[in-house]
């Protein structure tokens, strides 16, 4: 039977708390530097473990605005949905499911309903419960406005819409309906 020799970096990584009967006299600096070795590969596991863990809570933060919420004047409803990483909102509930798109600016789509039509276009998740580089068209106008959405601590949506720069701009609260 012939003798299998490891190098003794890998020996003591492998083995280093079974004695190595292939490797006599091993000396207290190996030891110390696979105890290093160890725990700076704990150390790198725990880190990546803990980058994982940030990235997963900051994906399930994005979806957070999902759901269905009550219109501020409360004669009606959104549902903001995710689609291709972007998210839109669509009218669900309307006092009145056959008023007609009637001041689009667009003559064509005067005669479609509002019951059904997205209002919320193209949100990309910023962080900090802020989604942002949208817009929001007002079928009350007809007119369509940048948009910045804030979700607050009781999920609420603060939909913030202006015209250039956000300070120029009216903050409207949809009421979250509960699931």
């Amino acid at each position: 039977m012939q003798k299998v020799i490891i190098a003794p970096v890998l020996s003591n990584l492998i083995l280093s708390h079974q004695k190595n009967p292939f490797i006599k006299n091993t000396t207290m600096r190996n030891q110390t530097k696979t105890s290093t070795n160890y725990s700076f590969t704990r150390k790198s596991v725990f880190c990546v473990l803990i980058l994982l863990a940030m990235f997963c809570k900051a994906q399930n933060k994005a979806d957070d605005v999902l759901g269905k919420y009550v219109v501020p004047s409360k004669d009606g409803a959104i549902e903001v949905f995710e689609q291709n990483g972007k998210y839109f909102g669509k009218v669900i509930l309307n006092k009145d499911p056959d008023k007609l798109d009637l001041n689009n600016p667009d003559k064509e789509k005067r005669n479609r309903k509002v019951l059904g039509l997205i209002i919320l276009n193209n949100f990309v998740f910023e962080g900090h419960n802020t989604w942002e580089n949208g817009s929001i068209y007002d079928p009350k106008n007809g007119k369509t406005y940048d948009c910045k959405i804030t979700r607050l601590e009781n999920g609420d949506l603060n939909i913030r819409g202006y015209i250039g720069i956000s300070l120029l701009g009216r903050t409207e609260t949809f009421t979250r309906i509960s699931n």
